[in-house]
């Protein structure tokens, strides 16, 4: 794609993304509102028109009127805005400290406070310029008139937009409604993998490089690269007959300088190329371009692009929850219940770590995260810090067992008892009284699972 039409694109994705996107369409909406308000309307007199004795008593006589209506509003909007906003500060300072400060910005930048938001600033908006632009005769007209009584209208619609706001915004911070959020986001973005991996080109291979016959694209900006275009690498790669090795793990945060990808030239390094040797910035210009145009950057994790990013959050949220300052296992078993679906359907997906071209030839190549990664760093931290509490515990062991369930193979089941064998040594070690040891041989035998658990040892 041409670089004069990427960063346009670009700016208006960061727009659409942004938490000023919906605000910007409806402050613009209210404004062309209120300036076709304060243009002539050529409407006749109020006795020229049918009610007109209706018409006529909905028509201001003094200038003093709607000028003193219009500014109460605007003081009274103002600061419900203030009120509302102060409120929200609030929230989302209690959600950092409860759960995880990544979530911050999904809490802010949700649909339904944009939409209120809006409604709010264009509102004012429209005060304003009813207010600001004077009005001419005698008295008021009745077309300004009908703009002050649908300001009072606007100013309804917001008192009921603050009250759907302070609904909205005291359930988004729920851990129920946060956990439920975060794993949805998490299943969609599992979905468009799997969706990806569906299409022709994708596939697993065993991967190997010829070193004696790669050249090295360096990285010139930094951030976390979570998007790549694959079909335009693919074709990229078929177009100029070489293989495009990625050496970064997707997600990763790329420093400029680092190597960014390997060139393998199957048919030989270009005259006058060494092993190892830097693509040309000269020669080679329009290649590089391509090459890097196809790599998205974003400055902090998106669960949407990679849903290692939300099984990593739930689990930050989980340990968050066990740390003595906020001390609340109910939301971590919680949060172990989401992982559990997630981590079932990871379990399931089949894995692509290359595009061949139709005669099945490696064209580009990416590391991909092993399940046994994922499961250990998702379930790892919360038993390090939850080995003390028995249920946590037992909810982790209720994780594996329902994973060996779902497992397909024997390895998956064997990584699976080798996290049960931790777990349960973490239980054993809590059975120091009678009533403890009834409990927790009763968590070991409950339910169903194919993971050797040892008897009890009294």
């Amino acid at each position: 794609m041409n670089r004069w039409l990427q960063q346009p694109l670009m700016w208006l994705r960061t727009f659409t993304t942004s938490i000023a996107y919906l605000p910007s369409l409806l402050a613009t909406l209210y404004i062309l509102l209120g300036l076709i308000s304060v243009l002539p309307s050529g409407l006749p007199e109020p006795h020229e028109l049918p009610a007109s004795e209706m018409l006529n008593a909905l028509t201001f006589k003094e200038h003093d009127t709607p000028r003193t209506l219009l500014a109460a509003l605007v003081g009274g909007l103002i600061s419900l805005m203030v009120f509302s906003f102060t409120m929200v500060m609030s929230v989302l300072t209690q959600a950092g400290a409860q759960f995880s400060h990544k979530l911050l910005l999904g809490l802010v930048t949700e649909r339904h406070h944009q939409l209120v938001l809006g409604h709010y600033l264009g509102s004012l908006l429209f005060l304003l310029i009813n207010l600001m632009v004077p009005n001419t005769g005698d008295s008021p007209t009745l077309w300004r008139s009908i703009a002050v009584y649908l300001g009072v209208l606007m100013m309804v619609n917001c008192l009921g937009m603050f009250i759907y706001f302070i609904h909205q915004a005291s359930q988004s911070v729920q851990i129920n409604a946060v956990a439920r959020r975060l794993s949805g986001r998490t299943r969609v973005s599992l979905e468009r993998l799997r969706e990806r991996n569906r299409h022709d080109g994708f596939g697993e291979r065993q991967i190997t490089r010829d070193t004696s016959r790669c050249q090295l694209l360096r990285a010139k900006r930094r951030g976390y690269v979570q998007q790549v275009d694959f079909a335009a690498l693919r074709q990229l790669a078929i177009d100029h007959d070489m293989i495009v090795h990625l050496d970064f793990a997707l997600g990763a945060f790329i420093v400029s300088g680092m190597p960014l990808m390997r060139i393998e030239w199957p048919a030989g390094l270009p005259e006058g190329v060494s092993a190892g040797d830097e693509l040309d910035e000269h020669h080679q210009a329009g290649l590089i371009k391509k090459l890097r145009a196809a790599l998205g950057y974003l400055d902090g994790e998106s669960v949407d692009d990679l849903h290692e990013h939300g099984l990593t959050q739930l689990m930050e949220v989980a340990i968050k929850a066990l740390s003595p300052g906020i001390n609340d296992p109910g939301t971590a078993r919680l949060c172990l219940h989401q992982l559990t679906e997630l981590l079932s359907e990871r379990m399931q997906l089949p894995l692509c770590n290359c595009c061949v071209d139709e005669e099945d030839h490696i064209r580009v190549s990416w590391e991909m995260e092993s399940f046994d990664s994922l499961l250990y760093r998702s379930i790892s931290p919360i038993l390090h810090y939850g080995r003390d509490d028995l249920s946590i515990c037992l909810a982790l062991l209720s994780l594996l067992k329902t994973l060996s369930l779902l497992g397909s193979d024997d390895a998956q089941l064997a990584l699976l008892q080798q996290h049960a064998d931790k777990v349960v040594e973490a239980i054993l070690a809590q059975a120091q009284f009678e009533v403890d040891r009834r409990f927790i041989e009763q968590g070991l035998k409950a339910g169903h699972h194919r993971l050797t658990l040892p008897g009890t040892p009294w």
